[in-house]
């Protein structure tokens, strides 16, 4: 009688929020895939559920207790099914996730998902598994080398360099949930471009909560991120580099100075500002003053004018007056965004602003309405002008019709092209012949 090898395990994660939850994700998948976990697309016929979860969004931990729920009727035809949540929620909520929900079998935080073979083994013993601590060690060094097939689908990849925040703006939940700010070291940085790189990727965008305040361990000293993005230029196959997030305090001349000088270094920067009101800025102790935010947006575009600003806004910030806000929409008109993310404020529960009077919430939504109407008509405004131009396109995936590719251009619009013999990962110049409202249609240069 011959052994017949056992079906692997399927895992479902479900990601909310920022790009540097998507590169979690693909982490945590690897560190389970160690442990004989395959991912699949539908959480129906899964062994493992896991919800990488973000605490940015209003009533973010009600909405993880909704979908769990979800999962209860799952849960009641498939006992042996595994339910874990980790993330920002994860960390912020910790037992108390447990508590509301007991059919989860394991909670951990994001500094600790490489603890997550360990706590499977603890899950495989009919215990609860729980980590939400802010170890000492080097997560990235516990997990899997290899980064599997997500790279060689995609041509375009993240990598975290930078994680946590220093800043404790008032609104915001992120120093609680990530921690201190802490940069990865420049050799361990590189040695996962590389490796990427070998799979396939030609782009990397390089994350953190605080990007541009990056200050790893490099052979001589502490680097600068600009110093990081110039080791990058030099790796061979890679053909793009991007950031985000980014904090106007950070914007250091050296990285401006690489906007200009690095032909790697995309024309795109997010830089989020959040107000137009210096009182305001103060209350959300930003740091800054909108006054030092636009001199600071022209000498970036000094060094790079075709360069790209992307940016966020909190509408109804408490004690946000008419004024305040008119101050806001000044500042969107001078800068004039690309792209943008916008906001109605909500309250973080233990975050400084909490315990502020609110807006009034119709006011807060009819500002958050002009607000958005502006930065749309900016946005188009930016893609009819690229008809006519010629960009480069880094294509990424099947588009919705027969023959169709999209990729992104080098200041991140969505591009479609008819291109039968594109592949994904070539990098080819596009004439843009069409704007859409999301999106922009080229035809390849011959």
């Amino acid at each position: 009688m011959t052994d017949q090898k056992a079906d692997p395990k399927k895992l479902f994660i479900r990601t909310y929020g920022c790009q540097m939850n998507v590169y979690d994700s693909e982490r945590m998948a690897e560190a389970l895939g160690a442990d004989g976990y395959v991912q699949t697309d539908t959480p129906d016929d899964a062994d493992m559920i896991l919800l990488n979860t973000c605490h940015i969004r209003e009533k973010a931990a009600e909405k993880v207790y909704s979908e769990l729920g979800r999962f209860k009727g799952l849960k009641a035809e498939k006992p042996d099914l595994k339910i874990g949540v980790a993330g920002c929620v994860a960390q912020a909520e910790g037992e108390e996730i447990m508590r509301r929900q007991p059919m989860v079998d394991l909670v951990v935080g994001p500094q600790t998902y490489h603890r997550l073979p360990a706590m499977m083994e603890q899950v495989k013993q009919g215990e609860k598994a729980l980590d939400t601590e802010f170890p000492e060690e080097d997560k990235f060094e516990h997990l899997p080398k290899l980064r599997g097939q997500k790279a060689k689908r995609n041509p375009a990849a993240f990598l975290t360099v930078q994680e946590g925040c220093d800043k404790f703006c008032a609104f915001c939940v992120v120093p609680y949930t990530r921690g201190a700010e802490v940069s990865r070291p420049v050799e361990r940085i590189l040695r996962e471009a590389n490796e990427l790189v070998e799979r396939g990727v030609r782009e990397i965008t390089l994350l953190g909560q605080n990007v541009n305040a990056y200050h790893g361990a490099g052979p001589d000293g502490d680097w600068s991120l600009a110093q990081l993005i110039w080791a990058l230029d030099k790796v061979d196959g890679l053909e793009r580099i991007r950031f985000t997030t980014s904090h106007p305090n950070d914007m250091s001349d050296d990285l401006i100075d690489a906007h200009g000088t690095c032909k790697k270094l995309m024309p795109y920067l997010h830089l989020p500002v959040q107000s137009g009101s210096d009182k305001i800025l103060k209350r959300m102790n930003r740091s800054h003053t909108a006054d030092s935010y636009l001199r600071l947006i022209e000498r970036i575009r000094a060094a790079r004018p075709d360069i790209l600003i992307s940016g966020d806004f909190i509408v109804g910030f408490p004690e946000e007056d008419d004024q305040d806000f008119e101050d806001t929409m000044d500042l969107i008109r001078a800068v004039n965004y690309g792209q943008a993310f916008s906001f109605k404020y909500s309250t973080r529960p233990g975050t400084p602003a909490a315990e502020r009077a609110l807006v009034d919430d119709a006011v807060a939504s009819e500002r958050l309405y002009r607000l958005q109407a502006l930065i749309t008509e900016q946005q188009r405004a930016i893609q009819n002008a690229m008809v006519g131009q010629e960009v480069g396109v880094l294509f990424e995936k099947k588009g919705r019709f027969d023959g169709q590719m999209v990729g992104k251009s080098d200041h991140l619009h969505a591009v479609h092209v008819d291109g039968p013999e594109l592949q994904p990962g070539d990098l080819k110049r596009v004439r843009i012949i069409e704007s859409g409202p999301n999106s922009l249609a080229g035809k390849l240069i011959e």
